[in-house]
């Protein structure tokens, strides 16, 4: 895993938790939720491809 994913990683949790509290003190929980589950939804999309090749080396691994 590149080091740069994981500053991305960081970087979208920082992002989100702050406009999430903005939202959530100005009484948009709907909002924050959906904030929450965007920055989700974008660091499993870069998560995705590194979890498939660990998938594929395990099975590279115990194949005869």
């Amino acid at each position: 895993m590149e080091i740069g994913l994981i500053f991305k990683i960081a970087a979208v949790g920082i992002i989100v938790s702050v406009i999430g509290q903005i939202l959530k003190h100005s009484g948009r929980e709907e909002q924050a939720f959906l904030t929450s589950l965007a920055g989700l939804i974008l660091v499993l999309m870069w998560i995705v491809p590194y979890i498939y090749d660990l998938f594929k080396t395990i099975q590279k691994l115990f194949e005869l």
